[in-house]
């Protein structure tokens, strides 16, 4: 766990220094060599043998991947785009409406159940970012667009996964996601970095192309892929989200100390509200989850008796 923490914030905080303060403010170029990294590293897993690949048709492949890798484009190019005028706390801070804009998406395409009770957590959360928001001192609104519209896509990406993948039994582990979703994912990257950055990048005499620091951000983005697929089915879902917690709360704090970043009492005070919601939020997925689960451990206790051979054939399907 501690150990997806430490790649979690390293991977923030050495985006936020190659984009704002060495010289490469091209957060597509960023992400291009991101998703080329691990398209490489996760073909040379997979075809050594190290990683089982789900075995992907092409209908499949056209329907759900190329959607979802379009989408995961757009999340990681508005998310890093929005480190050239935001802070690293700030964005946290805006990042605690994940949430919020999931629940929303999965009412919208009924993979999520209206409550009144949900309703009103979402409002909490989101009076918590409005008053965030309104703490902040360099407050720039191109960067909260692009940082919105990241979130926008990150949560019409998981709602898919959801509907596309899951609800046909696909499971991948992180490695076979990459596999499968990154060459994708660089392609639809490669068309705007070409006709976008890449002009402008020729021109750029400031231009400071530092390969090793790249190669390290890229390496961090898959470590952190990896340290994922280590910890599945070794840690619970609270537990999951309570790291998640503590990285936000490290991140604030590591840009404040090292970035300089100011943080205001209206920003804490907000954040802290939403920081509540969203834990509110969580702790209830986790109850129902657990809830879920008693609930069909329970259903064949209920069943009438059956022959022997019809009760393991029923196991078996």
């Amino acid at each position: 766990m501690f150990i997806w923490i430490f790649l979690s914030a390293a991977v923030i905080m050495v985006n936020k220094y190659v984009l704002s303060m060495s010289g490469f403010p091209y957060p597509v170029a960023l992400t291009c060599t991101h998703m080329g990294f691990c398209s490489i590293l996760a073909f040379v897993l997979v075809k050594g043998g190290f990683v089982e690949a789900v075995n992907i048709t092409a209908d499949t492949y056209l329907s759900c991947i190329l959607p979802i890798g379009l989408l995961f484009a757009g999340t990681l190019w508005l998310g890093n785009a929005a480190y050239l005028y935001l802070s690293v706390s700030f964005i946290q801070m805006l990042k605690a409406s994940m949430p919020m804009v999931v629940f929303i998406v999965g009412v919208g395409f009924a993979t999520e159940k209206f409550t009144t009770r949900a309703a009103l957590n979402m409002i909490v959360v989101g009076t918590g970012i409005a008053i965030a928001s309104y703490g902040e001192i360099h407050f720039v609104v191109l960067g909260v667009l692009l940082q919105v519209g990241s979130i926008a896509t990150e949560s019409v990406r998981l709602t898919l996964v959801q509907i596309l993948l899951q609800k046909r039994g696909i499971k991948m582990n992180p490695v076979s996601t990459l596999y499968h979703i990154a060459p994708c994912c660089f392609v639809f990257l490669f068309l705007p970095f070409i006709y976008i950055e890449l002009p402008k990048m020729v021109n750029d005499p400031d231009l400071n192309v530092n390969i090793p620091l790249l190669l390290l951000s890229a390496a961090c983005a898959f470590a952190l892929n990896m340290s994922v697929f280590l910890l599945i089915g070794k840690t619970s879902a609270l537990t999951m989200n309570v790291a998640g917690v503590i990285k936000d709360w490290l991140l604030i704090l590591l840009s404040v100390v090292l970035y300089g970043s100011p943080v205001t009492r209206t920003q804490l005070f907000g954040y802290g509200l939403a920081f509540l919601g969203v834990m509110y939020y969580n702790y209830a997925k986790v109850e129902q989850m657990k809830a879920s689960a008693a609930a069909a451990q329970k259903a064949p206790e209920k069943q009438p008796l059956v022959d022997s051979g019809d009760q393991q054939k029923s196991d078996n399907a």
